[in-house]
């Protein structure tokens, strides 16, 4: 079964994916994309400001709504969702055109960019907010900041500022979720970035499941908050009614449970699994490791046929 289908189908609540993307309208992504090795992707302040103008423009021009972003020296992290069916075509304007720029003006050739972004396609409120504040945690976790909302080249202003202008980013996508008043709103989020900073939150370049492991951070700090994103928003827009990543774990580990040997009924569920464990991000070596069966053993059931 396709990707596509899992969703449509309510058997995938969120799934992170490099190669293959998902451009179903509504459906909000967040996207990272990073430098190639230890090279930065920004020097100095005009190109940050080059990219934010594309952003802009490139989201007015055609049918991407920004929620949040974080330009890091050498890695990128955008929420947005698409009123089309598109994702792959604003994405790769947007990388193409200053890669070009990026080349040009610091006379280097090959690769800016390590492959093709990745995108954590978001259809529960709960992971969109854990997503959101991952994003604008990323500069402090990575010491450049102190505090979050000190950072130039991020969108966190919006979130906690009262003051803050109008952007081509729409925050009260995201802040919607908190409260009615709009003032209070951003006092909520505020203090949920407060709690972020003290909470052990992964790389999410390095590990798929980081900004899973913060929302059930925040869901036991904040467990009111939490248990009000029961009726998600993303789904009621999507029309699609998905299975919780709890049941999938549990599914996994049941799978894991049968031990090496793999009867012919059960091999499509396997697939199903592994599939899920790739969508995700993990590498085959990493999905045999956790199942203790060998690398060849995934590929063969990946490979079989029904």
């Amino acid at each position: 079964m396709e990707y596509d289908e899992l969703i449509a189908t309510g058997k995938v609540k969120r799934i992170f994916r490099a190669k293959r993307k998902l451009t179903v309208p509504n459906v909000v992504s967040h996207v990272t994309q990073r430098a190639a090795g230890r090279e930065p992707l920004f020097v100095e302040d005009k190109d940050y400001l080059y990219m934010l103008a594309n952003m802009k423009e490139i989201s007015k021009k055609r049918s991407l709504e920004m929620f949040a972003f974080c330009l890091m020296p050498n890695h990128i992290h955008i929420l947005a969702r698409p009123r089309e069916d598109e994702l792959d075509e604003p994405m790769r304007d947007l990388f193409s055109r200053y890669a070009m720029m990026f080349n040009r003006k610091y006379q280097r050739k090959g690769h800016l960019f390590a492959g093709p972004y990745r995108q954590a396609v978001c259809l529960d409120d709960g992971y969109l907010l854990a997503a959101s504040l991952y994003i604008h945690m990323n500069p402090a976790r990575a010491g450049l900041v102190d505090d979050p909302r000190g950072y130039r080249w991020s969108s966190v202003k919006l979130f906690y500022d009262q003051s803050a202008p109008r952007s081509f980013v729409n925050p009260d996508f995201v802040l919607r979720l908190l409260a009615k008043d709009r003032r209070e709103r951003k006092k909520v989020y505020s203090e949920l970035l407060d709690k972020s900073a003290s909470l052990d939150a992964r790389d999410v370049l390095e590990q798929p499941d980081a900004v899973t492991l913060l929302r059930k951070a925040l869901a036991r700090a904040f467990p009111t908050l939490f248990s009000g994103f029961r009726r998600r928003e993303i789904s009621k827009d999507t029309g699609l009614e998905l299975l919780d990543e709890e049941d999938v774990a549990k599914n996994i580990m049941a799978m894991k449970a049968r031990g090496k040997r793999i009867p012919p009924e059960t091999k499509e569920a396997w697939r199903f699994l592994i599939e899920q464990l790739i969508a995700r991000g993990y590498k085959r070596e990493d999905i045999a490791a956790s199942f203790g069966v060998s690398v060849k053993t995934i590929y063969n059931t990946i490979k079989a046929k029904g």
